[in-house]
């Protein structure tokens, strides 16, 4: 009996949807804390008197130290078990939003959205892989389909959510409501999650934890950093350069070490490389838009918090719809059919951005944001199912986190690059250099769809690839049947 099954007969399947529920709160309120944030960023500038450039490090300092952790935590979840690495990162987060709430100025808030995010890298890192351990294979699409619409809804639901609170009380209390929340999580944890033994006898890769993390924390910094001084400034030029350099010694390092961080063999998989490929592509594309339309509804349209948050609802509402069902559907029909479908409705939503200009009426807003939330569901549920349905049961909480580490590489890219895209375009449309934020509304307007037209081409890309892999599997099948028979019928 292999390893898979000999831990599949230690897991009481009965208590599936226990473990979904104590699963589902620590993945949701981890990735709604990545974005929740958005639409209050005009408000926390103004209340704290932050600048544009300084506030978004509020967003970044959390998506930076959640991807930088991931994969360590991952690791550790295989080596030491993912019960208790889960349990406490449940407690770590809510004592974060706890000290959010509490900020007295900026650098408070920053630091203490780091502490925010230790706690959900320990969360994220292992959810998928607790969900994958805790259903039986039959069920895992639908599973993971939920798992996944929870990680969409709560990157798509954060800034209406976050528009409706800052409109009816204080910025402050988008942490405080996480409080009660994180302390039944935390009980559910423990009550519920399956304390899996782990495989015995392995070792902790330091090397390539350290290089890895300098790596990734000097090329998301980097990045961010462009967005204020420009891509060919000279600390800039030289994060990126350290974070490129890194992720090949990184790479040299696992290829040589016993027991890696990563196990590199995965990537051997082509069609899993797509699906990861894909994952980034889609999490880029959409953290952008998220962080721009607010900016765009208020600034340019000027719509209230409240109307922010109204008018993004249809998105989280679709796909909550939508991902579970593709998830059981993909367990029946296989998963890289639906991904195709999801990936064509994304085409079209951000090619509606196109329609946006300085006095759209409100409501034209649904046109991208119903299709957007749709086009994410159809897709994250089967390419989520595919990813974690090719790993061994040993490296269960490593191809975890890579999944997370493809959503939060993916949601800080875009950010920082769509986010300094758009202050480009906008000084470009106006005719010379402005402050993004105070621009004309028709410059706005302008350098959105230029915006769009990136995502568009973005999610064509990631389209094109998906089928090609549907296309190689199909191959794959075939060749599979023909030696089949040949076996049944030699001649």
């Amino acid at each position: 009996m292999d390893q898979r099954n000999r831990q599949s007969a230690e897991i009481d399947y009965s208590r599936k949807w226990h473990v979904m529920v104590a699963t589902g709160l620590g993945i949701f309120l981890g990735t709604i804390d990545g974005s929740i944030v958005n639409v209050a960023l005009p408000t926390i500038s103004k209340d704290l008197g932050a600048s544009f450039a300084t506030v978004q490090w509020v967003v970044i300092a959390y998506l930076l130290t959640l991807a930088t952790l991931t994969l360590g935590v991952g690791r550790l979840g295989d080596m030491l078990g993912k019960k208790p690495i889960y349990t406490t990162g449940f407690g770590v987060f809510t004592a974060g939003s706890v000290l959010c709430g509490l900020s007295p100025d900026i650098t408070a808030l920053i630091g203490a959205r780091v502490v925010q995010a230790i706690g959900a890298a320990m969360i994220f890192a292992l959810g998928m892989a607790i969900i994958t351990q805790a259903f039986p294979p039959s069920e895992r699409g639908r599973a993971l389909g939920i798992s996944g619409a929870l990680v969409s809804i709560g990157i798509v639901i954060g800034p209406s959510v976050g528009g409706l609170i800052v409109d009816q009380w204080s910025w402050r209390w988008i942490f405080f409501v996480n409080l009660p929340i994180g302390v039944f999580g935390t009980f559910a944890a423990q009550r519920f999650v399956p304390a899996v033994p782990p495989p015995g006898s392995q070792r902790f890769d330091f090397v390539g934890a350290g290089v890895f993390f300098v790596a990734l924390l000097s090329f998301m910094l980097g990045l961010s950093l462009a967005q204020g001084s420009g891509f060919g400034s000279p600390p800039v030029v030289s994060l990126l350069a350290a974070g490129v350099v890194g992720i090949f010694a990184f790479v040299a390092i696992e290829r040589r070490v016993e027991q890696p961080m990563l196990d590199l063999g995965l990537f051997k998989d082509r069609l899993l490389t797509i699906n990861l490929i894909t994952g980034w592509m889609t999490f880029f594309a959409i953290s952008g838009l998220f962080i721009l339309v607010p900016f765009y509804l208020e600034n340019v349209l000027g719509a209230s918090p409240r109307q922010v948050g109204l008018l993004i609802a249809p998105a989280p509402l679709l796909l909550g719809l939508s991902a579970p069902m593709s998830g059981a559907v993909s367990d029946r029909i296989g998963p890289r059919r639906v991904l195709v479908v999801g990936l064509a409705v994304l085409v079209a939503a951000y090619g509606a951005m196109q329609l946006l200009n300085e006095s759209s009426p409100l409501w034209m807003i649904m046109l991208i944001m119903a299709p957007a939330g749709l086009g994410m569901g159809i897709f994250q549920s089967p390419n989520n199912s595919a990813v974690m349905g090719s790993a061994p049961a040993e490296r269960l909480g490593v191809t975890s986190a890579m999944l997370g580490i493809t959503r939060n590489t993916g949601q800080l890219t875009g950010i920082a690059v769509l986010g300094a895209i758009w202050a480009l375009r906008v000084a470009f449309h106006h005719g010379g250099p402005v402050d993004a934020q105070t621009a004309p509304g028709i410059s706005q307007a302008a350098a959105l769809r230029d915006v769009g037209l990136v995502n568009t081409a973005m999610i064509v890309i990631a389209l094109g690839l998906s089928l090609w892999g549907l296309a190689e599997e199909k191959r794959a099948d075939r060749l599979q049947k023909a030696a089949n028979r040949s076996a049944i019928n030699p001649k």
